[in-house]
């Protein structure tokens, strides 16, 4: 059993892109836990030429004031349980009301409400000291923090912040493991996950707990093979070779890419279909997560290395959408890993909606392997890119 520091780099605060036609990508540092085993999570697509780091909360960019009550006819409530205060969502801002009983407040100069892009604090003066009634770097989605506001309304502290993104619906004022399931489903608009990476026990521990997390049906291409084969993926290996086992889970893959609502397990090593640059036609019908055991401990080693490893193309694994590190591995923290996996994903998405229908578009064609720069309407993968179907 090795000790517990999950450190989770999801999307907000770094962009990069290869392609000028692909949406740029982000990530940032979240800590969690103890030292030792990491997760790091990024987006993998367009690493080539990185732009600048995009800084959030580098200074106090926070309005302030005192105001009467505001309305909150057009928001809606999302219950939380178990936690002292209630949330709200509205369709350009969120509403935060924080229980103050017990706090003996004696003036709106008590109260010290600090909000940048991402990150929120708050605190209350008490007894001649600071107590934190709440401090995350991690609210669900990007703030305007110029344009927040807060009152006291009775016993209650209200916080009223402005979403970058309207459309994005909150579960929850924090980034959490609850709030990204939500939240996911609603980005994600049905598109199946897949998990690659080299160890097929990782990749069906992650799935399973993803498809339980989202309520999406978790797939395994390994057990799909045996009950087919009658016979274990070693055996089978055994007898036919690794090629035979990679045929054979391109084929399930194949029967898989117009299933929607599932998070399906690939096989790990040299047998999975998902190591051969070739059999990736049918994985980009979903989004895809390549979780790969490193030993870099931080964001810029492990970008370095995903860079190293699309540069020389032997890994197929690069194709992947989103790249989940990790240093070590305990099944104790699976969901931590699952939840690096669906921030990566969150941001990628957020990053370019269209790519959820692009997906659908890309299945609804054929899984033709003409992905991301899906062609028109017949066009014949085997006369090469130059070629447009006639009368298109």
């Amino acid at each position: 059993m090795v000790d517990t520091t999950i450190s989770t780099i999801t999307s907000s605060g770094f962009s990069f892109s290869q392609n000028p036609s692909n949406t740029s990508h982000l990530s940032c540092l979240q800590k969690l836990c103890k030292p030792k085993w990491s997760c790091i999570s990024f987006s993998l697509t367009d690493l080539y030429f990185p732009s600048p780091r995009l800084l959030f909360g580098n200074g106090r960019h926070l309005k302030t004031s005192y105001s009467p009550k505001v309305s909150s006819q057009s928001l809606s409530t999302i219950p939380v349980p178990s936690k002292n205060y209630e949330f709200l969502d509205g369709s350009s801002e969120v509403e935060l009301r924080l229980q103050l009983g017990g706090q003996n407040i004696q003036s709106t100069r008590d109260i010290f409400v600090d909000a940048n892009g991402t990150s929120l604090t708050i605190k209350v003066q008490h007894s001649g000291s600071l107590i934190t009634l709440m401090e995350t770097n991690h609210l669900f989605d990007k703030i305007k923090p110029a344009e927040t506001i807060w009152y006291i309304d009775d016993d209650e502290l209200v916080i009223n912040l402005k979403k970058q993104d309207p459309e994005l619906k909150w579960p929850d004022i924090m980034e959490s493991w609850e709030s990204l399931t939500l939240g996911s489903m609603q980005l994600l608009k049905g598109a199946s996950i897949y998990i690659v990476g080299d160890s097929t026990e990782i990749n069906q521990k992650v799935a399973q707990e993803l498809a339980v997390g989202l309520g999406y049906t978790p797939l395994s291409t390994k057990e799909l093979l045996e009950t087919f084969a009658k016979q274990s993926i070693d055996s089978w290996l055994l007898a036919e070779g690794s090629d035979s086992v990679a045929e054979a889970e391109s084929a399930i893959l194949q029967s898989l890419s117009s299933h929607v609502r599932a998070v399906v397990a690939t096989l790990g090593g040299q047998q999975g279909a998902a190591r051969r640059a070739g059999k990736w036609r049918h994985l980009y019908a979903g989004f895809t997560v390549w979780l790969s055991q490193t030993e870099a401990t931080d964001e810029d080693s492990a970008k370095e290395e995903a860079r190293s490893h699309i540069k020389d193309g032997i890994l197929a694994y690069s194709n992947a959408d989103v790249v989940v590190k990790l240093q070590g591995w305990d099944t104790d923290h699976t969901k931590s890993v699952a939840e690096g996996c669906l921030s990566a994903l969150k941001q990628l998405i957020l990053s370019d909606k269209k790519l959820p229908g692009k997906k659908s578009l890309y299945i609804r064609l054929g899984c033709r392997g003409d992905w991301p720069n899906i062609k028109p309407p017949g066009w014949d993968p085997s006369v090469g890119d130059d070629v447009s179907p006639s009368g298109f």
